[in-house]
Parts: C-alpha cells; sequence; structure tokens
C-alpha cells in the first residue's frame, strides 16, 4: 500500500506507469459508507478540477462525492462498478477503482498524504 496516496477526505491516487493516475476511496471509507449501491461515473475526456465532484456513490447510509484529489482529464472510468457497485466493497483498493486521470501536473501528488500520514489521521 506504500505506492499509494491518499487523501483527508479517504480517497486513495495510484500513479500508474503512463504518469497518469488511478482514484478510488480506502477501505476505511467504504466501510463507514455501508454497502455502496449506486455508482455515478464521469465521461471520459472529461476535464475535473480539484476539488470538484468526480464520482457519486450511494450507499445504503448515505449518498457521497468523490472529490477530485489532482486536476485532469478523465481518460477511463471502471465500467463494471455501473452493474456491480458493490466491488467497491469487496475490493477498494483494486477492483474497485472509480476513474484514471492523466492529471495537469504531478505536483499536486506531492501534497497528499502518505500511508503512514494516512493511518495516523485515521487512528490506525
Amino acid at each position: 500500500m506504500s505506492e499509494l496516496r491518499f487523501t483527508e477526505d479517504h480517497e486513495w491516487v495510484r500513479t500508474e506507469e503512463d504518469g497518469s493516475v488511478t482514484i478510488g476511496i480506502t477501505a476505511y471509507a467504504q466501510e463507514n459508507l455501508g454497502d455502496i449501491v449506486y455508482v455515478e461515473l464521469p465521461e471520459v475526456g472529461t476535464h475535473i478540477e480539484v476539488g470538484d465532484a468526480a464520482v457519486v456513490i450511494e450507499s445504503v447510509k448515505a449518498a457521497a462525492d468523490i472529490r477530485m484529489p489532482l486536476a485532469g482529464q478523465v481518460t477511463a472510468v471502471n465500467e463494471a462498478l455501473t452493474d456491480a457497485p458493490e466491488t467497491v466493497n469487496s475490493d477498494p483498493l483494486d477492483a474497485g477503482w472509480f476513474i484514471k486521470v492523466m492529471p495537469d501536473s504531478a505536483e499536486g501528488l506531492s501534497t497528499l498524504l502518505t500511508a503512514e500520514a494516512y493511518d495516523a489521521l485515521i487512528g490506525d
């Protein structure tokens, strides 16, 4: 998990070999949300700014916006979540990813939390 970076809002970001990033939510987030029943993904090609809602998820407990940790263009979405949103609950750090983004700048990655800092944030 050390290659992942995290936000204080419980999203994870993984840098890929091509410079793109994959974004999802942490195990902590999905546990607190409960069973995910719906995921609304953006269109490929959409440009999203830092802090803007990128993904909408609904659980049996609540609806939540997944906010963009980095500005960039969406290059792929996890279409499997449309039919199987519960994948986010069973595998949040791998198969439950939401979107892949080509960031406008890699500089924003350094502002994200390391695994150790995230663990401290959630008291783990």
